[in-house]
Formats: structure tokens, sequence, C-alpha cells
């Protein structure tokens, strides 16, 4: 695996911008004008409730969708298409079934035309930093749900992307795994320093691993608040960490639906 990235890149600027898609009834503004700067080596946690927007924010920067208005720059040049620099995770893995897991990973360095050599030196590298050094010749379906997600953080890492983009990747993981995965994700994240905007719905997952914490509206999306976390990690939802009961609280005050909404949904 490549060695730490240099801090001093990594930085995502969102000018204004604003997402629209068509639908059945028209054209619909998926995010409202939205302004959101990742400084380099950060971690950001992205929460709202279904349907906010949080996804398409991701897929802009992404490079996977293109905004409407406005501008999203990686380093100060225009994102226009998806690029190496910045590298996604998606719940469900994302993986080959035709290829092991060390092949999985070797796939996501062909672009560098690397060696062969290479290739395996720096994906085998990569699943050992990750604890699967030993299930390097394993398929996906061979392995279990939190083993399938570390290769796919293994292949993206291993590519040595500046900016990680995480959406709900931990969302079909059971409880116990979830908590291994945040400790193995920080690791390695504080390894190599990239910038990473963490997509989820989980309050709690977003304050115990997130320098920032960003909270958006219900749709149309914008962002309407944000907490910097300043506790040391590992935090933990406790009485001695009140301070991280009260943000808990607040934000979920946020996302809860106002009555009229509630309304409609029970009528």
């Amino acid at each position: 695996m490549t060695g730490s990235n240099d801090q001093s890149t990594g930085r995502v600027h969102v000018n204004d911008v604003v997402i629209r898609f068509n639908g059945k009834q028209g054209e619909v503004t998926a995010l409202d004008r939205t302004q959101l700067t990742l400084e380099p080596g950060t971690f950001t946690a992205l929460i709202g409730p279904s349907g906010c927007g949080k996804s398409t924010l991701m897929n802009a920067i992404a490079g996977f969708v293109a905004p409407a208005e406005g501008v999203i720059t990686l380093d100060g040049r225009p994102i226009t298409g998806p690029s190496p620099e910045v590298g996604v995770i998606f719940q469900q893995y994302a993986l080959f079934p035709w290829f092991t897991a060390l092949g999985n990973v070797r796939f996501g360095l062909k672009q560098f035309g690397l060696s062969k050599r290479e290739e395996i030196d720096r994906a085998r590298a990569a699943l050992d930093e990750v604890g699967l050094g030993r299930h390097a010749d394993k398929y996906p379906q061979q392995l279990s749900g939190g083993m399938k997600q570390r290769v796919a953080i293994a292949r993206t890492f291993a590519t040595g992307a500046r900016v990680l983009l995480m959406d709900e990747p931990f969302g079909a993981l059971d409880a116990q795994t979830r908590l291994v995965m945040h400790d193995l994700l920080l690791n390695v994240w504080r390894k190599h320093g990239a910038t990473v905007l963490f997509v989820t719905h989980d309050v709690d997952e977003a304050l115990l691993l997130a320098d920032d914490v960003r909270v958006m509206s219900q749709a149309p999306g914008r962002l309407i608040r944000h907490y910097e976390m300043t506790q040391p990690r590992p935090r933990a939802l406790s009485r001695s960490g009140s301070d991280l009961l009260t943000i808990r609280e607040d934000i979920l005050g946020l996302l809860r639906p106002p009555l009229d909404t509630l309304a409609e949904l029970t009528a």
C-alpha cells in the first residue's frame, strides 16, 4: 500500500452547488444551494433523514453527478468526472465475485500501469493492513460481510486516493462487526491521511468517528448544522461523555420530521 498522503492535498470545496433531476412531476431539486469545505486529512460525517440528498452530494463529489449550478473542486481544480484521486466505498461492497480478495484489490490498481509484481505487492500490503492477508485467495462468497468491506477499504486505500467517500459503508453489518470496522477504518485513515466524507443515517456512528458532523435538512437537502468534534478518540456515548449525549439529542431533534409530515405518515 502506498504511504501517507501529502497532508496539503485532498481539499474539497463545494461552492454554491445545486443538483436537480427530472422526475415524474417535472424537475426536482435534490440538493439545494450548498457550501461545504473538506480540509485535507479530516474526517467528516454527513447525516440527515432518508432522501435528503446525502448520497447525491457524495455522488457529485465523486464526479458521478454534475451540478446544475455551482462547482466542486479538488485542490482548486473542478471535478468534472470520476478520478483515481477520489475513492468511493458503498454499502454493498461492489466486489467482483469472479475475483479473489487479492484480485479485487489488484483491479483497483490496473489504472496506474504497474507491473504485475507491483500490483500484487501493493494489493497484498493493503490486505495485510486490514487484517486479511491470510484470506487473499478467497472469493467474495467465502467472506463475511465485514471481511468484504475490508477488501473494499483495502482496494480504495491501495490506490493512494486523496479523498475517500463512504456511503453507509457499515449499514449492512451487525452491531459488533460495525464497532470492529470503526476501529479498523480509523487506524487506516490515520496512517494514510485521506480526506474522508462518511455518509450515514446513524447519529451514534457519526459522533464516534468524525472530526466534523454535518447535518442535512429534509429534501430538498441543505446543510443546516455543523458540529466540531473536539472530544479525543476513542469516544463513548455514556454519562461521563455528557457533551456527546447533548449533541446527540440536538441532532436527533433536527432529524425528526415536522408535525405536518408525521400526520401525513400516520394518516
